[in-house]
C-alpha cells in the first residue's frame, strides 16, 4: 500500500512539473535558509557553556546612576576592589582578578633572555593577553597540557596556549622554559602550555602572565590605588557556592560600594554580578572575545526563518487546493472503488512528504554550499558544521512540520470530494471551499514579505546615517600607529614627529593615548571650580598639543593646551559643563578641575561634543590633557592624495625609529566601522531574507496566475473575439492580486513599525520612520507582483482565441 502511494505521488509530481517545480523550489530555498538560521543562532547561544561551572559564574560589573536619571555601565571595578572583595565577602568560593592588555607586543628570544631584541621575531597580540590571577583557572575550565595554574604565582612567568605556543616555537612541546618580551618590558618565561579556547567563547584569551607582574609595571598598565579610578580593562570574576542566591548578594554589593568607592553618596554607584549566560548579550559591558551578540536579534532571526518556511508551505497550500480540481475524477473514481476517506488523506500527506522530502535534500545542498560565505553575515566560523545532532534533530522536525503543515488542508478538501459531483468533472475551485483561504494565505504571505522589506530599509538607512553622521571631528585619513611611552623610547617621541611632519603627505601628527572615537572608556571621579566631586565621572583622552587640530575637533571656547610633557592645563567639551551646570563655554574658561586625587589644572578651552563612542551611547562628559607616560598610539592626519605611498613612507620610519618593535597600522574609520559590525551584518541579513521572501513570493503568484490561465482559458478566449485588448487582459488577472497585496500592506505597516521601531531604540542618534519608507515598500511590493503576474497574464492574452474557443 506504501508502495502504490510512493509509486502514484512520484507519476503526479512528474505530471505536473512547473507546479512540483515552484512547490519544490520555494521550499527548498525556505528551509536552506531557516538551517542556515539554525545554525547561527544555536552556535550564538552556545557561547561559554562549555565550561564546568557555566551557572556559577559571575563577573563584578559597576553601574552608576547619576541624580539626572543617566547611567554609566563598566565591566570594570576599582583597582582596590580585588583584595577589598576578598576580605568582605568570604562567602565567594573564587575571586580572580584581571587586566587586558591590548595592542601588546610579545618578542620571541628563545633559550637566552639575552637575545637581541631588535633582530628577533615580533608579534602583535591586539586584545588577546591578559594579567591574570591564578584563580582564574579554578573558575574556567582549562585543559592543561604542560605546567599548572601556580605559575602564574610567580610574576616572571607566562602561559601560551597551545597555537600561539607553535607560532612563536614552531612546536608548541619545545616552548616551556624558552623566553619572551612583553612590550620590550617585561622579560617572562614560559612556564605553561593549556589548550587553545574553543571558537564559541568570550574568552578567546592566548597568553596569561601574573597579575603580580601587573601591579609592579602599573605605570605603564594603568594601575591606580584610588577607588575613584575605573578602566573596562580591570575585569573581577567570581565563583559562587552551589546553594548560593545571587540575588541576595546585590543588597550586600551595594553597601561594598557605598563603602568604599562612594562614601559621600553624591552618586548611585554598585557593584552587579552579571551571570556568565548573560555576558555574550549584554553589549553594554562588552566581552574579551570579538563580538556581544543580542538575543533580540537572534530570536528576531529565528522568527523570520520560521515564516519563510511557512511562506514556502503557503505556496504549497495554495497550488494543491487549487490543482485539487484537476483530480476530481481520480478521487471520485478511488471513492467509488472504495478507498475511506482515511485512506485518500494517506495518499495525499505522501505525495506532500515525497515533495517535502526532495525540497530537504535539495536544501541540504544549497546550505552546505553557502556555509564558507556565512561567516560573510554571521560571526561564525568559516569551517563550522553543518550536521551536528542538534542540526539533524532540527531537520527532522522541519520533515515532519512541514508535511503537517502543507499536507493536512490539501488532504482534507480532496479526501472530501463528493463522488458523483467529482465523477461529472463538475468540481471547481469555487465549491472547493478554497478561494477564501488561498486569498488569506495570498495576504499573508506579502505581509511578510513586506514587513521584511520595511525592515531591510530601515536597517539600510540607518547604517547610511551613522556612516555619514556627523561625529564632531574628522575621521577621514587619520592613521594610527603604536607609540611607545617607557623611559627608553620617551626621547624619540619628539625627532620622530618632526621627521613625520617634513612629509608633505602629511598635514598633523599627535601623541596620544588613544584615538578620538574608540570602545576605550578611561574615568575617574573629578571636581570642578574647586567644589566636592562631582556625581558623575568624568571620561578622559591624553594627548600632545596637537591632538585637537590632529582629529579636528573644534573649539568654541578658548584654546587648546599648550606644549608639555605632564599634566598642566586641560580641555573639557560641552557635555561637561552642561552637567556641571555652566551653560556658557566662555565662562568655563579659567575655572579649576581636578581629576581624582591630583593637582587642579585651569580650564583653557572648551571643544564642540564629539562622539568618543558608538552612536548608540550619549556623549559622555569629557577631559582632554597632556600626559606623555600615557602615550600608546600616535595619530598622523594624512593628505588623500598618494596616500599608499605616503603610509609606506611612514612604515619605514617609524621602523627605522622602533627597530625592536613590531610595525601595525590602522586608519580612524577603521574603528568605527567595528563598532556597528553587528547592525551592518543584521542589515545584509534583512536583504537576502528579504529577497527570499519575495522570490518565494513571486513563485506562489506566478503558480496561482498560470493556474488562473489555464482554469480561465475559454473566459480569456471569449473577451479577445468580444474586443478585449491584452491591456485589459492583464488588469483582468492583476486587479485581485493589486486589492490583496494592499490588504497585505495594511497589516505589515503597523508591524514593521512596532519591531524597526525597537530596534533603533539602541541608538541614541537614529533617523526618523517616515512615511517615505512605507510607500517604497509597497511601490517594490507593487512593481515586483505586477511583473510576475503580467508575465504570465500576457502570455496568455496572446494565445490565439480560436485555439482557446477549439479546444474547449
Amino acid at each position: 500500500m506504501i508502495t502504490n502511494y510512493l509509486k502514484i505521488a512520484w507519476r503526479n509530481l512528474v505530471r505536473h512539473k512547473a507546479y512540483s517545480a515552484i512547490n519544490i523550489a520555494g521550499l527548498a530555498i525556505g528551509v536552506a535558509a531557516c538551517l542556515l538560521i539554525f545554525i547561527v543562532v544555536r552556535y550564538e547561544l552556545s557561547y561559554d557553556d562549555f565550561q564546568k561551572n557555566y551557572s556559577r559564574i559571575y563577573r563584578v560589573v559597576t553601574e552608576t546612576k547619576h541624580s539626572d536619571g543617566s547611567e554609566e555601565h563598566n565591566p570594570g571595578v576599582p583597582y582596590p576592589a580585588v583584595d577589598a572583595l576578598k576580605a568582605d565577602f568570604p562567602q565567594f568560593e573564587k575571586i580572580a582578578a584581571i587586566n587586558s592588555s591590548y595592542g601588546s607586543q610579545v618578542t620571541v628570544l628563545g633559550d637566552n633572555p639575552n637575545s637581541d631584541v631588535a633582530a628577533s621575531k615580533k608579534f602583535i597580540e591586539d586584545n588577546n593577553v591578559i594579567f591574570a590571577q591564578p584563580a582564574y583557572f579554578d573558575i574556567f575550565t582549562t585543559k592543561w597540557l604542560s605546567g599548572d595554574a601556580k605559575a602564574l604565582n610567580d610574576p616572571a612567568n607566562i602561559v601560551l596556549d597551545r597555537k600561539t605556543a607553535s607560532k612563536y616555537f614552531g612546536d608548541w612541546k619545545d616552548a616551556t622554559g624558552k623566553f619572551l618580551k612583553l612590550d620590550n618590558t617585561l622579560l617572562l618565561k614560559v612556564s605553561g602550555i593549556i589548550e587553545e579556547a574553543p571558537a564559541n567563547s568570550d574568552f578567546p584569551v592566548k597568553a596569561f602572565i601574573s597579575y603580580e607582574a601587573f601591579k609592579q609595571y602599573g605605570d605603564k598598565y594603568g594601575f591606580s590605588k584610588e577607588w575613584g579610578s575605573l578602566s573596562s580593562n580591570h575585569q573581577v570574576y567570581v565563583m559562587l557556592p552551589q546553594n548560593l542566591d545571587p540575588a541576595g548578594m546585590q543588597a550586600q554589593l551595594k553597601a561594598f560600594a557605598k563603602k568604599h568607592s562612594n562614601p559621600n553618596g553624591r552618586n548611585d554607584r554598585s557593584e552587579i554580578l552579571q551571570p556568565l549566560k548573560d555576558m555574550h548579550f549584554d553589549y553594554r559591558y562588552g566581552t574579551l572575545g570579538d563580538h556581544s551578540s543580542s538575543k533580540t536579534i537572534l530570536w528576531t532571526l529565528a522568527l523570520i526563518g520560521m515564516l519563510i518556511i511557512l511562506m514556502a508551505s503557503i505556496n504549497f497550500i495554495n497550488l494543491s487546493t487549487a490543482q485539487a480540481v484537476g483530480r476530481g475524477k481520480e478521487v471520485g473514481i478511488r471513492k467509488v472503488m472504495g478507498s475511506s476517506r482515511a485512506q485518500l488523506i494517506r495518499q495525499v500527506m505522501g505525495e506532500t512528504f515525497l515533495i517535502v522530502l526532495c525540497s530537504m535534500l535539495l536544501a541540504i545542498i544549497i546550505a552546505r554550499l553557502s556555509i564558507p560565505y556565512l561567516s560573510h553575515v554571521a560571526n561564525t566560523p568559516k569551517d563550522i558544521s553543518l550536521f551536528s545532532p542538534g542540526s539533524i534533530l532540527f531537520l527532522l522536525s522541519v520533515l515532519i512540520g512541514v508535511t503537517l503543515l502543507s499536507g493536512t488542508y490539501p488532504a482534507m478538501v480532496v479526501s472530501g470530494f463528493k463522488p458523483a459531483l467529482a465523477l461529472k468533472n463538475k468540481i471547481t475551485s469555487a465549491n472547493i471551499g478554497g478561494i477564501s483561504l488561498r486569498r488569506a494565505l495570498v495576504v499573508t504571505q506579502f505581509a511578510i514579505s513586506q514587513i521584511l522589506i520595511i525592515g531591510t530599509i530601515v536597517a539600510v538607512s540607518q547604517m547610511n546615517f551613522v556612516r555619514n553622521a556627523d561625529l564632531g571631528f574628522n575621521k577621514e585619513a587619520v592613521l594610527l600607529l603604536p607609540s611607545h611611552s617607557d623611559s627608553v623610547n620617551l626621547s624619540r617621541m619628539k625627532p620622530l614627529k618632526q621627521q613625520l611632519l617634513q612629509n608633505p603627505g602629511v598635514i598633523s601628527v599627535s601623541f596620544a593615548n588613544d584615538e578620538a572615537s574608540s570602545d576605550n572608556n578611561w574615568a575617574s571621579n573629578f571636581a570642578f571650580d574647586h567644589k566636592e566631586d562631582e556625581d558623575f565621572p568624568a571620561f578622559h583622552k591624553y594627548g600632545d598639543e596637537d591632538y585637537i587640530k590632529t582629529f579636528g575637533l573644534q573649539l568654541i571656547a578658548g584654546r587648546g593646551y599648550s606644549a608639555s610633557d605632564t599634566m598642566h592645563e586641560i580641555v573639557v567639551n560641552e557635555t561637561l559643563l552642561k552637567k556641571c551646570g555652566v551653560t556658557d563655554p566662555q565662562k568655563a574658561i579659567g575655572k579649576q578641575l581636578r581629576i581624582g586625587g591630583g593637582s587642579w589644572l585651569p580650564v583653557v578651552g572648551v571643544v564642540k561634543d564629539f562622539k568618543t563612542n558608538s552612536l548608540r551611547e550619549e556623549v559622555k562628559p569629557l577631559t582632554i590633557t597632556a600626559q606623555q607616560t600615557t602615550y600608546y598610539a600616535l595619530a598622523v592626519k594624512l593628505r588623500t592624495n598618494n596616500l599608499s605611498q605616503t603610509t609606506a613612507q611612514i612604515q619605514k620610519l617609524w621602523e627605522n625609529t622602533y627597530p625592536e618593535y613590531a610595525y601595525t597600522s590602522h586608519f580612524a574609520d577603521d574603528t568605527i566601522e567595528r563598532f556597528y559590525r553587528q547592525e551592518t551584518q543584521l542589515s545584509l541579513l534583512y536583504k537576502i531574507f528579504a529577497g527570499i521572501a519575495l522570490f518565494i513570493s513571486c513563485l506562489g503568484l506566478y503558480g496561482l496566475v498560470s493556474f488562473m490561465a489555464v482554469q480561465k482559458t475559454k473566459e480569456v478566449g471569449i473577451r479577445k473575439v468580444l474586443g478585449a485588448s491584452v491591456g485589459n487582459i492583464v488588469i483582468m488577472f492583476s486587479k485581485e492580486f493589486t486589492i490583496l497585496i494592499s490588504m497585505a500592506f495594511l497589516i505589515a505597516v503597523p508591524v514593521a513599525w512596532y519591531f524597526m521601531n525597537g530596534w533603533l531604540q539602541n541608538f541614541v542618534y537614529r533617523i526618523s520612520m517616515d512615511a517615505w519608507i512605507f510607500i517604497l515598500a509597497i511601490v517594490a511590493s507593487l512593481g515586483i507582483a505586477w511583473m510576475t503576474v503580467g508575465y504570465r497574464a500576457v502570455k496568455a492574452a496572446l494565445a490565439n482565441p480560436v485555439t482557446a474557443l477549439r479546444s474547449e
